[in-house]
C-alpha cells in the first residue's frame, strides 16, 4: 500500500536541501523518481515554510521508505540536517500526471 510521507523540518535552509539533494542523487539533481538510488518514489515535493522546509513524499510501499531512509539519513547529518521523525500516512489514492518539459 502506497504512504505519504511528510517532513516539517524547522530551521532548514534551501542550500541545505540542495545540498542533501546533490548527495543523494550524485549531482544529477532530483527532476523525478529514477534519480534516487532507491527504486519506490511516486512522487516528492519540497518547499520553504515560515521556520523552515517541507517536504511531502509519496511512495509505493513502506519498505521502499525504509530503505530509502537508510541512504538518506546519513546525508542529512552531513548537511546539518535535524532529524525528525515523519508524519505518514496510508495513502487512499494517488493520482500522478507526467512532469512537463523545460
Amino acid at each position: 500500500m502506497a504512504i505519504i510521507v511528510l517532513f516539517d523540518i524547522p530551521g532548514v535552509t534551501q542550500a541545505q536541501y540542495d545540498a542533501a539533494i546533490y548527495r543523494l542523487t550524485g549531482g544529477k539533481g532530483l527532476h523525478q523518481p529514477s534519480d534516487l538510488p532507491v527504486p519506490g518514489l511516486l512522487s516528492h515535493t519540497a518547499g520553504p515554510t515560515e521556520d523552515g522546509w517541507h517536504v511531502t513524499d509519496v511512495w509505493e510501499a513502506r519498505g521502499a521508505f525504509i530503505r530509502f531512509s537508510e541512504v538518506l539519513m546519513p546525508i542529512l547529518e552531513e548537511v546539518g540536517i535535524p532529524t525528525v521523525p515523519p508524519r505518514i500516512l496510508e495513502a487512499h489514492a494517488v493520482v500522478t500526471a507526467p512532469v512537463p518539459e523545460g
